[in-house]
């Protein structure tokens, strides 16, 4: 049965963008789209607006080559502290090194400049469409398994061979979306549209780069796995109690 499409407001987000003209910009575009704005320009600023209680923000579009504290710290920080909101990078580092630790960090998403603001747009609303639908109760329960394995929705931890470990948002919901469709193949557009939001081909590496990290921690043999499948030419299917 096909999911009901889920319908996001306009959210409240925080530019970070050392480039005071940018930062204007961005947040002019952004409150076009019917989204509230407002922006700061380093990374102690936004450590500053997260100290407290209930920030009030939706989403942090943040640069990474920030003076002082630059942007991969301040991801880090925030997530250390437990927070989880939605943070796209906006960077001139765009080489996979740099993504691929951006996300690492607990980043959602990752656009390099120069970028076309209408993909910015999109971006933005994919990620808190992402985000309402994480929002709602998983189908599966609290607790998704994996063979002899566990994943804790909740807490985001994981009980794994090598022992229990926290796993990022973005795993969890990449787990998560893999156990409410046991069995079922799908395509890569499914996974980015519904864990990412997004569909755009340039960000099928991102997809194959969590699921080789969901193999690493959850495959006897991550080279033969047996849950998470590659269908080639289409996307994944992912099997929690495979046959013996």
């Amino acid at each position: 049965m096909k999911e009901p499409e889920l319908e996001t407001a306009g959210g409240r987000l925080l530019v970070v963008e050392d480039d005071v003209r940018l930062a204007q910009g961005l947040c002019r575009n952004l409150e076009i789209e019917g989204f509230r704005s407002s922006s700061v320009h380093t990374g102690e600023a936004v450590l500053d607006v997260f100290s407290g209680p209930n920030p009030g923000y939706d989403l942090i579009i943040l640069d990474i080559m920030l003076p002082g504290i630059n942007g991969l710290e301040v991801c880090r920080r925030l997530r250390a502290q437990g927070s989880t909101i939605p943070i796209l990078f906006l960077t001139a580092r765009g080489s996979d090194a740099d993504r691929i630790l951006g996300l690492q960090l607990g980043a959602d998403d990752y656009l390099a400049k120069p970028f076309v603001v209408e993909e910015l747009i999109l971006r933005v609303r994919g990620i808190l469409r992402r985000a309402e639908w994480a929002r709602t109760p998983a189908r599966t329960g609290p607790v998704v398994r994996v063979g002899g394995c566990t994943v804790d929705i909740t807490t985001m931890r994981a009980d794994t061979p090598a022992g229990s470990t926290s796993l990022t948002e973005r795993e969890v919901m990449l787990v998560r979306f893999f156990a409410e469709n046991d069995g079922r193949v799908l395509t890569r557009g499914e996974l980015l549209e519904r864990v990412w939001g997004y569909t755009f081909d340039t960000s099928t590496r991102t997809l194959d780069t969590f699921v080789h990290r969901l193999r690493k921690l959850f495959e006897a043999d991550p080279r033969h796995p047996r849950h998470f499948h590659t269908v080639r030419g289409v996307g994944y299917r992912f099997t929690a109690a495979p046959e013996e």
